[in-house]
């Protein structure tokens, strides 16, 4: 394993079923594996509920981001893989409650099956992690507007004329 490069395995998940881990992070970036409503034992959470699957999934997720020093509003993409795309906006009222008024980009991929028949949804993430701030130095002010500036100034039409 390289320094710029951490494999995180996160306690409370379910032992990986194959050759990955529950986390990379690589400098900032965070990525996390797909997530899916099992306990820490790899127990099928909330049964035919998607709702219920769902939460355990945002709870999974939660879990793999703290591991790394990330959250939800740390979380700059999302893919959900969805048993059945009518689901959606029962999938959408949950995430809402894990991510506030943060809205990652995001893509919903209905699919025919998952790695058990018995889950209906798995998320993957990539957050990134705010840059840490320097001790004993200012944050950037932002700069003022130049709008009064000579050069931004639209030249007259008699100062044209006047270079003719």
């Amino acid at each position: 394993m390289s320094a710029h490069r951490e494999e995180i395995r996160v306690p409370g998940m379910p032992e990986p079923i194959s050759h990955f881990t529950h986390v990379v992070r690589a400098g900032p970036i965070v990525f996390v594996s797909g997530c899916v409503a099992s306990d820490a034992n790899g127990k099928t959470v909330g049964g035919s509920d998607v709702i219920a699957q769902t939460r355990q999934v945002h709870e999974n997720i939660k879990r793999c981001l703290a591991a790394a020093g990330a959250t939800f509003a740390d979380v700059c993409k999302v893919t959900v893989f969805l048993r059945n795309v009518a689901d959606r906006e029962k999938v959408n009222t949950v995430r809402k409650e894990y991510f506030g008024a943060h809205r990652p980009a995001s893509t919903l991929v209905e699919i025919s099956r998952l790695v058990r028949d018995d889950l209906l949804i798995e998320i993957e993430c990539t957050a990134v992690l705010p840059e840490p701030k320097r001790a004993g130095r200012q944050q950037a002010q932002p700069r003022p507007s130049r709008t009064g500036h000579p050069r931004l100034k639209p030249r007259s039409n008699r100062s044209i004329q006047k270079k003719r």
